[in-house]
């Protein structure tokens, strides 16, 4: 089975590191910055660094790239419809690869960016997703390139995985996220239980993920477009009626940067 653990960056980045004990190989995900991954492999001799797998092009997720690629022997993989210097394999939508003895599958997911990408394992030890900055834990990532309806439609296909599929996601943002989440349904349960979970988490500087594929389809509010009271409090927002869909995901995640 492999192990997951995630290397803090910046301000609030998390680089995942995968791990196959049997192997004793590693993968790792959008290093931003070389250090925290070479300083693990110094710690951790016994592990060889074999792949580095990239979602999309900015500088918090590439900028360690050509520093592990000289310092290990590790293959870059990244996305086709980017620009990224040093990747080994350009990878593009239904394209599969192979590490770590596991099978992925990648997904094209533009609206973050145009050209990003998530890698989905059909892991018998259960499912995960490598989902970058398009799918957070109680939110989803800005639309610095893309437009509503791509990042609609990108969630939506990330929401159609098996509900039991754990997502490692990019950023620590799911207080933030979880507060913006409770303000737009305010009755929803399982946001109010779910931020206070969070925020002891938080308090006691611990992790809040991995998520799941059903925890976000319960709590976030992106994904949860086509709900009454999502579709209600766009339109109050807005001051006009809001259809299902891609409308309200609009009205939402443009309330979002400025709340």
């Amino acid at each position: 089975m492999l192990e997951f653990l995630a290397l803090p960056a910046f301000q609030d980045n998390y680089i995942w590191l995968i791990l196959d004990p049997v192997r004793q190989e590693a993968a790792v995900v959008d290093p931003g910055d070389a250090v925290p991954v070479i300083t693990w492999l110094g710690r951790h001799p016994e592990y060889q660094l074999r792949h580095v797998l990239v979602t999309h092009h900015h500088r918090d997720h590439t900028g360690g790239l050509a520093t592990l690629k000289a310092a290990t022997d590790c293959r870059i993989w990244g996305p086709a419809a980017e620009t990224i210097t040093g990747l080994d394999r350009q990878l593009k939508d239904g394209d599969q690869i192979k590490i770590l003895g596991k099978t992925l599958q990648v997904y094209a997911v533009p609206g973050h960016t145009l050209g990003h990408i998530a890698f989905y394992c059909d892991d018998p030890d259960g499912p995960w997703l490598l989902s970058g900055d398009t799918l957070f834990a109680g939110g989803c990532g800005r639309l610095f390139e893309g437009t509503p309806e791509q990042m609609h439609d990108s969630l939506g296909r990330l929401s159609a995985l098996p509900d039991n599929t754990s997502i490692y996601c990019a950023h620590e943002y799911t207080q933030a996220n979880l507060r913006f989440a409770h303000t737009v349904e305010p009755a929803n349960d399982d946001i109010r239980v779910r931020l206070e979970v969070v925020n002891d988490l938080r308090l006691a500087g611990r992790i809040t993920l991995p998520t799941t594929v059903a925890l976000e389809k319960r709590t976030n509010p992106f994904m949860r477009s086509s709900q009454p009271a999502v579709i209600h409090a766009a339109g109050e927002q807005l001051g006009r009626a809001v259809s299902a869909g891609v409308d309200t995901f609009a009205a939402i995640r443009a309330w979002k940067d400025r709340f």
